[in-house]
């Protein structure tokens, strides 16, 4: 067999990929990830929504969220190139408790994460943050105020969602691009504080 050329690789032309990184948008149903995931993403956002049908009575619950016809099944997908050399990947979970087995696949390789809730259903967005706890991911908390409206305080949400006093938690509307930007630079922000709190190496 005649040899082949060998493939061109980046060390070889010169060109070196950009590093990636991985962020989640999590809570629970119809707080928001789909539509935070397409406000900051720079193409299309990959988006696995299906309508709900008569078999998911009973099974899902929508209350709050009755006029919601469409569930993601599976995930939301988005991108936001910082720079030549780095790349973020939004992945947004799905939020049907039917769906939370694909929760341990996404969250690898995550950096950190934002957890979305909705102050008319807040015990919607406990089970992602008990997730990122239990995990030790780093995550910052979005009340999605829907038309502008919040029902409580941020101290009565800090306390009811039983939030550590250094988790980050900022307010505003998902659909804003400023918001979403706001959040995931809150977001670096509060990975470079505990990066820098954590103790040097020994040796």
């Amino acid at each position: 067999m005649a040899p082949t050329a060998p493939l061109p690789s980046s060390s070889a032309s010169g060109a070196t990929a950009p590093s990636a990184v991985k962020i989640l948008i999590a809570g629970g149903f119809g707080v928001g990830k789909t539509t935070l995931v397409g406000s900051v993403s720079e193409v299309a956002p990959l988006r696995t929504e299906e309508y709900l049908t008569r078999a998911s009575v009973g099974v899902d619950d929508l209350s709050g969220v009755d006029s919601k016809d469409t569930t993601t099944v599976a995930l939301d997908f988005g991108r936001i190139t910082v720079s030549p050399d780095l790349v973020v990947y939004l992945f947004g979970t799905p939020g049907q408790e039917r769906f939370w087995f694909m929760w341990n696949d996404l969250v690898n390789g995550a950096l950190g994460g934002v957890v979305i809730a909705d102050t008319r259903r807040l015990e919607t967005s406990f089970a992602s943050i008990d997730f990122f706890e239990s995990r030790g991911i780093p995550f910052v908390v979005a009340i999605n105020c829907f038309h502008g409206q919040n029902t409580r305080t941020p101290d009565e949400i800090r306390a009811a969602l039983d939030l550590d006093p250094q988790v980050p938690m900022l307010l505003g509307d998902v659909r804003d691009r400023g918001f979403g930007r706001d959040l995931l630079l809150a977001l670096v922000d509060h990975l470079m504080d505990l990066s820098a709190a954590r103790p040097a190496p020994v040796g």
